[in-house]
């Protein structure tokens, strides 16, 4: 069976954003929300699941369950992403359209992982 060449993107997507959790993790903790405990561990914790996940989607056996892991992944850092929203302290420089931007995007993103379910 040939994966169609956009599940590779989102492989590599997902994979690039990975590795990146552990190149700037302070990009990541910034934005936790403080009633988050650990915010370094759950930083390597979603860093390691992005890569493994984006492996995973490689491989036929594993795409639709790469896929379902994705999907509880993206609902797990959606109040990351609130966070952020709200609080100018972590804006991480974007402005305050963009960071709204980003919230119906985790929709978009859904989908995408549904696709391959």
């Amino acid at each position: 069976m040939n994966l169609p060449w956009h599940l590779y993107v989102m492989a590599a997507l997902y994979i690039l954003a990975g590795l990146n959790h552990f190149r700037v993790p302070k990009m990541y903790t910034k934005i936790i929300p403080p009633l988050f405990p650990a915010p370094k561990t759950l930083n390597v914790l979603a860093g390691l699941a992005e890569i493994v996940l984006g492996v995973l989607l490689c491989f036929p056996p594993t795409t639709s369950y790469a896929a379902l892991g994705i999907m509880a992944l993206l609902i797990a850092i959606f109040p990351a992403n609130m966070y952020m929203y709200l609080n100018d302290n972590v804006s991480l420089g974007l402005s305050k359209t963009v960071r709204l931007i980003r919230l119906p995007l985790q929709i978009v993103l859904l989908y995408w992982a549904y696709y391959y379910v």
